[in-house]
């Protein structure tokens, strides 16, 4: 019969496994998604690669006099690996932290990571970072996320991502979009960032936006429920919606209260390879309000044609909205 020893040793180097794998620079949305599975498998993987990341921030804390250490050691005659291997358990408490100590040392020798994440059109992805955050991508979304030893950093150059921030209050986590920084120890919100415009919508926890030249503008703190809007003129607006509204396009599901039919029918394109135009401008103009499930582009038009009094012909560039 395994023992609970056994068990426990074999999760913790499956976990360390993990993070060391997380921080490779071809990390890819299949690793995202086999990490998932993993983390939902037992509870006891959570709680292993919860504890690993802690010594790994230990391990950040002194990182400094660790470095110090090993340029002297280099400069000194080699040591047996038995020696070497004694100091590094001596200084982590446990054999774990011999292991942590290859997996983060060469992330801090080269300084913070740094990634881009882009998806295309009709594309949605899901990225788990190093520190167990979760980053799901909207559809033409492209982001650099930057994690150092004392910042956790996300630059959204554009598109939507909704942040499942970890919480770690040595590292705060910042996203910079639309000249705003949305600043965060730990929590669930969305943020969009398209031609210059920006929405900030809060599920869980708090988040606080401000302008990214600090000493310019209001800061806002939003809690759950709360959206910052801000326009292409820098208007802002504050209003209370539904977090699961807002949070619903990652199960392919639009919802719209009084939206232009411009706005609706952009946000549709970048979901489907086949475009739909608007014959007048004036059609733009017309509220839309319902939920559209983006399954198959096809029931989308006819849920507009249900919506709105428009139809659809074939065009050019694929369906063209007249009115009806």
């Amino acid at each position: 019969m395994t023992s609970m020893a056994t068990i426990d040793e074999k999760v913790m180097a499956d976990a360390s496994a993990w993070l060391a794998r997380l921080q490779r620079d071809d990390v890819s949305e299949a690793d995202g998604l086999e990490f998932d599975a993993w983390l939902a498998a037992a509870p006891a993987h959570g709680d292993a690669y919860r504890r690993l990341a802690g010594l790994w921030h230990e391990f950040e804390s002194g990182a400094d006099d660790i470095l110090a250490e090993l340029e002297a050691q280099a400069r000194r005659a080699p040591r047996p690996a038995s020696t070497t291997r004694r100091w590094l358990i001596a200084g982590g408490g446990t054999a774990i932290a011999a292991g942590l100590a290859v997996a983060v040392l060469p992330g801090l020798l080269a300084g913070p990571m740094v990634e881009t994440y882009a998806t295309g059109r009709g594309e949605r992805r899901k990225i788990t970072l190093a520190d167990g955050s979760v980053l799901d991508l909207n559809a033409e979304t492209r982001l650099t996320v930057s994690l150092g030893r004392k910042a956790r950093q996300v630059v959204l150059a554009e598109g939507q991502a909704i942040f499942d921030v970890t919480h770690d209050e040595n590292r705060p986590f910042t996203v910079e979009a639309a000249g705003r920084v949305v600043r965060v120890v730990g929590t669930q919100f969305d943020v969009r960032s398209r031609r210059n415009e920006l929405e900030v919508t809060v599920a869980r926890g708090k988040v606080r936006v401000s302008h990214a030249t600090a000493s310019s503008g209001r800061s806002f703190l939003l809690t759950p429920g709360r959206r910052l809007e801000v326009d292409r003129a820098g208007v802002e607006t504050l209003r209370v919606v539904d977090p699961q509204e807002a949070l619903g396009w990652r199960v392919g599901r639009l919802v719209y209260r009084a939206e232009p039919l411009a706005d609706v029918v952009d946000e549709v394109n970048r979901q489907f390879a086949t475009q739909i135009e608007l014959s007048d401008p004036s059609l733009g103009r017309m509220p839309v309000t319902g939920v559209i499930v983006l399954d198959d582009q096809a029931a989308v038009v006819q849920r507009l044609s249900l919506m709105l009094p428009v139809r659809s012909i074939p065009s050019d560039r694929g369906l063209l909205l007249l009115r009806k």
